[in-house]
């Protein structure tokens, strides 16, 4: 519709537009926008698991994998556990890893060879037998320490150590090991943190900061974090998973880890593990119930009490305790 006037020579015009409303011919809600966490691998939903961007290791524990992104020990990336003390288990824990690590590849036509497995700093020195038993190649096992050598880690708990931080870019960057492991203080710097974090995208493979429980309330760039704690049971290990890629979790796991000790030693420690039990409190008798004789007065009890009034209120599983 138009009208016009002759002295100005002004046009109007209208127009209608009509939009159809029938959902048959109305677009789906997906095609008009892809999921977010379809755009990068980077990106994720709060309730869902994060994709991981490069490759990962298993870990070698079915219930761990399931609760990692991508499934397992992510590569080119840090990955810090935090200890309550060292001997926790985290050589267990990591054994399989490190053997998968250190054994020759077995993808057909590719002749890599067995990958080193360095040692940064440890608090003890490695075990070569527990290690075999392990599956770890032990001749890959590489050790460094500081310019203070050996007896300077009792120290390094405190302030790290320029050299040995160093020695662990430099190793992360060259690209030619296959895991690393470096046991780092809690007073450790966030640029230094960085700079390792950095360094880690270029190695193709896992790396492993084993600091003290106490770091859990600092920053880390690291973008996994687990809290390691001992078990009373013998061979098992208490994961709590501190941050990750995904929604948090608020119960711990455990773990079952290869058994290194001997029969007899196993046996020593379930033993000392039931006597660390607490004892049964023997249930009060009500007031007007029995007879109290001159032997109850001597702290004899002369009631006639039946066999399942006397059991203990626990019972050790033998299951339970890994003997069954």
């Amino acid at each position: 519709m138009g009208s016009t006037e002759s002295s100005t020579k002004k046009t109007v015009c209208i127009y209608s537009i009509f939009v159809s409303l029938n959902p048959a011919y109305a677009p789906a809600p997906e095609t008009l926008r892809p999921a977010l966490e379809t755009l990068h691998p980077a990106l994720w939903r709060a309730h869902q698991l994060g994709r991981s961007v490069e490759t990962v290791l298993p870990s070698g524990f079915d219930a761990l994998d399931a609760q990692l992104p991508g499934g397992g020990w992510p590569c080119r990336a840090l990955t810090e556990l935090l200890l309550a003390h060292p001997g926790v288990g985290e050589m267990r824990l990591l054994a399989p890893a490190l053997a998968r690590v250190s054994a020759p590849s077995q993808r057909p036509g590719e002749d890599v060879g067995e990958r080193s497995v360095m040692l940064f700093d440890p608090p003890a020195r490695p075990c070569a037998q527990a290690l075999t038993q392990l599956g770890v190649d032990a001749r890959q096992i590489v050790v460094v320490h500081g310019r203070e050598g050996p007896r300077g880690s009792a120290l390094r708990h405190l302030l790290p150590s320029a050299d040995l931080l160093w020695a662990l870019e430099q190793a992360l960057r060259s690209a030619q090991i296959g895991a690393a492991l470096a046991w780092l203080p809690e007073r450790l710097g966030a640029d230094a943190l960085r700079r390792l974090q950095l360094a880690a995208q270029a190695h193709d493979g896992p790396v492993f900061l084993l600091r003290g429980i106490a770091a859990r309330l600092k920053p880390s760039p690291a973008p996994l974090r687990l809290a390691l704690h001992a078990s009373p049971v013998p061979d098992e290990i208490v994961l709590h998973l501190l941050k990750r890629r995904g929604p948090p979790l608020a119960q711990a796991l455990r773990l079952v880890l290869p058994s290194v000790l001997s029969a007899p030693s196993k046996a020593r420690a379930l033993e000392r593990l039931v006597a660390a039990m607490p004892r049964p409190v023997a249930a009060a008798r009500p007031s007007g119930q029995g007879r109290v004789t001159q032997g109850a007065q001597r702290g004899q009890d002369a009631t006639s009490a039946t066999p399942a009034a006397r059991e203990p209120r626990w019972r050790v599983d033998p299951a339970r305790l890994g003997t069954g």
